[in-house]
C-alpha cells in the first residue's frame, strides 16, 4: 500500500470539511455572523470526526494492535465465517466521536480481501457482524498465522473504504482504511490467542494491545 502522507486530517473528509465551511463562510458573508453559528457548530464537528492523529505503539513481536479506536463490545470464541474456523473475536466499536481511520492489526501479507453488501443495523450489537455491509482482509503472519479483520458499517454508516489488496505487505499500525459516522471492526484470531483487552475497555488504533499471537511454530492451520 502507499504510505498515507496526510496525518492529524483525514484525506477522506477534505471534501466534507471544505463543504461545511465554505457553506458557514457563505451565509457569514450574505446573512450574518450569527446565522453562520450553526454552520460553523457542524465544521467543527466534521473536522473533529476526520481527525487522523499519528499513532506509535511499543509491544512485543506477538502483539495483536487495535485497527480501530472506540470501546470493546465483544471478547470471546466465535466461529470466524471468512477462514471457517473457531477463533478469537474481539470487537471494537467506534462512535461518531472516535477517530475512523482504520489501522493495520498485525505485521504479515494480505491474502484476500472480500467486500459483503448488507444491513446499517446499530453496529454495537452481535447480529451487525454478519448482517451489516462489510469488508473483511485476511493477513498471514511471517509464521503463518492467519488473521481476519473486518471492517463493518453502522446505523448511518454508508462507505467503507480499504486501500489494502491481496498481496500488500503490511504492517502494524499502518493505516489501510476509514469507515464514516459510526462502525465497527471485528478481529478473529487463532483460538490460542490470548486476549489482553476486555469487555468495556477504551481502545485506540494503532496503539493498544487487543491480544496476543500463540509463540512460533504452535501456528493454527487456516482450516483448523
Amino acid at each position: 500500500m502507499t504510505p498515507y502522507p496526510h496525518p492529524i486530517l483525514a484525506r477522506e473528509g477534505w471534501p466534507f470539511i471544505a463543504l461545511a465551511s465554505g457553506a458557514a463562510v457563505a451565509v457569514a458573508v450574505f446573512a450574518g455572523p450569527w446565522w453562520s453559528l450553526p454552520l460553523w457548530v457542524v465544521t467543527v464537528f466534521v473536522v473533529q470526526f476526520f481527525r487522523d492523529p499519528a499513532r506509535g505503539f511499543d509491544a512485543s513481536g506477538q502483539a495483536v494492535i487495535s485497527p480501530a479506536d472506540g470501546r470493546i463490545v465483544a471478547v470471546g470464541m466465535a466461529r470466524d465465517p471468512y477462514l471457517e474456523r473457531e477463533a478469537l473475536k474481539v470487537s471494537v466499536f467506534m462512535n461518531v466521536f472516535n477517530v475512523h481511520s482504520n489501522r493495520v492489526p498485525v505485521d504479515g501479507e494480505v491474502r484476500e480481501v472480500r467486500y459483503f453488501p448488507g444491513r446499517f443495523f446499530n453496529a454495537a450489537i452481535d447480529k451487525a457482524s454478519v448482517e451489516n455491509e462489510r469488508n473483511a482482509m485476511v493477513i498471514e503472519t511471517a509464521t503463518g498465522v492467519q488473521v481476519t479483520c473486518v471492517q463493518i458499517a453502522g446505523l448511518i454508516a454508508r462507505r467503507i473504504l480499504c486501500y489494502a489488496k491481496p498481496g500488500d505487505r503490511v504492517e502494524r499500525g499502518q493505516r489501510f482504511g476509514f469507515i464514516r459516522f459510526g462502525s465497527r471492526v471485528d478481529v478473529y484470531l487463532p483460538p490460542d490467542a490470548v486476549p489482553r483487552a476486555v469487555l468495556g475497555d477504551v481502545v485506540f488504533a494503532g496503539q493498544t494491545v487487543l491480544a496476543e499471537l500463540p509463540a512460533p511454530g504452535v501456528a493454527q492451520a487456516p482450516g483448523g
